[in-house]
């Protein structure tokens, strides 16, 4: 039993992790698309 809510913790962690680094990926492609446009903030 411990050793499956490890393994589930772990698993959601790494969905987490994964999902932080996928939105910073489509911000700083954004990011480059706007500034490519012309757009400088």
């Amino acid at each position: 039993m411990q050793q499956s809510l490890f393994k589930q913790l772990f698993w959601m962690v790494i969905l987490w992790g994964g999902s932080v680094l996928a939105l910073a990926a489509v911000g700083i492609f954004f990011r480059l698309l706007m500034s490519a446009a012309g757009f400088k903030s």
